[in-house]
C-alpha cells in the first residue's frame, strides 16, 4: 500500500500485510528504531486492548498503528508524572484526525484513550511502556466496517458515519491526519517540560472529553467499583471523580458512562 502523506511525518515508517501486534512488533526494535517509527497494517490478528481485551477485526476494513516514541526533555527522561498524559495526548490527536473525515458529527475522547462519534466508538489506544525509557502507542481505528461486521452496538467505523473516501485514500488520510496530529501535540508537550498545563494540553483534553460532567461508573483493580461524577482531570491525566464520600482522582480504571446502561 502506497502511504504517501503518511510516510513524509513518520520517521520510518513500515506496512505489514498482516500481523498479530504492531505493537508487539515496534517493542522488539524500540532500542534500535528511530523516535516516531510507525508500524502499520490493516490486519492485525492478535491486536490487544486495555485490561487484557483481545482486539479484532476484519482484515482491509481497519487501520492498527504503533508509534514509537522516546521523550526526553532537555537531555534528561521525562518525569514519570508527565507518561500519563501520553494516552490522552495520543487520543485527542485521534480525534482530530476522525473529526477532518466525518462532518455533522461530534467527535469526542472518553478517558483516557477511545474515541467516539456521536457516543459510539471508533478507535481505541494502548499506550505501552518499554524499559528504560520508550513509550510504544498502538491505535486501532474502524474505517470500512459495516453495520454486520461491528464488534459490539456501541461500535461505528469511519464509513458509517459518512466518511466519502475508500479504500487505500481514507487509509493513508486517516493515518496521516492522525500523525500529524500526534507529532504537533507531543513535540509541544515536550517543548513546554512535559507541561499539560502549560502547553496547553490539559485544556485541549478537557474540552474534547466527554467523560467530563458524566455520571460514571469506575471499575478500580483490587477495589469497589467508584460512583460518582466526573468533573476534571488533574495535572498528571488522572480523572477527577467527585462521589458522596469524597472527590477522588483515578489514574486507571475502566470506565462507564451511565446514560449508556
Amino acid at each position: 500500500m502506497q502511504l504517501a502523506a503518511s510516510s513524509a511525518i513518520a520517521s520510518r515508517l513500515e506496512y505489514l500485510d498482516e500481523v498479530g501486534s504492531t505493537n508487539d512488533v515496534l517493542r522488539a526494535r524500540a532500542q534500535h528504531d528511530p523516535e516516531f517509527s510507525v508500524v502499520v497494517t490493516a490486519s492485525q490478528t492478535a491486536g490487544r486492548g486495555r485490561l487484557g481485551r483481545v482486539w479484532v477485526a476484519p482484515a482491509g476494513r481497519t487501520l492498527a498503528a504503533s508509534v514509537l516514541l522516546k521523550p526526553v526533555i532537555v537531555g534528561a527522561a521525562m518525569p514519570v508524572d508527565s507518561f500519563g498524559w501520553l494516552p490522552l495526548l495520543a487520543g485527542l490527536a485521534m480525534t482530530r484526525a476522525v473529526d477532518s473525515l466525518v462532518t455533522g458529527h461530534d467527535v469526542s475522547l472518553k478517558w483516557p484513550n477511545d474515541v467516539h462519534i456521536d457516543g459510539l466508538k471508533v478507535s481505541g489506544i494502548l499506550t505501552e511502556f518499554v524499559p528504560p525509557a520508550s513509550v510504544v502507542v498502538g491505535a486501532g481505528l474502524n474505517l470500512e466496517l459495516t453495520a454486520d461486521e461491528l464488534p459490539t452496538p456501541q461500535a461505528t467505523s469511519l464509513v458509517l458515519a459518512g466518511a466519502t473516501l475508500r479504500g487505500a485514500a481514507l487509509f493513508d488520510a486517516a493515518l496521516a491526519g492522525y500523525l500529524g496530529a500526534l507529532r504537533e501535540l507531543y513535540d509541544a508537550f515536550l517543548s513546554s517540560g512535559a507541561d499539560a498545563t502549560a502547553s496547553g494540553l490539559r485544556v485541549a483534553v478537557s474540552e474534547r472529553c466527554s467523560t467530563i460532567g458524566q455520571e460514571v461508573r469506575v471499575e478500580l483493580s483490587g477495589a469497589a467499583d467508584l460512583y460518582g461524577t466526573a468533573d476534571g482531570i488533574d495535572a498528571t491525566g488522572r480523572l477527577l471523580v467527585v462521589s458522596d464520600r469524597a472527590r477522588q482522582a483515578v489514574a486507571a480504571g475502566d470506565v462507564t458512562h451511565l446514560r449508556y446502561e
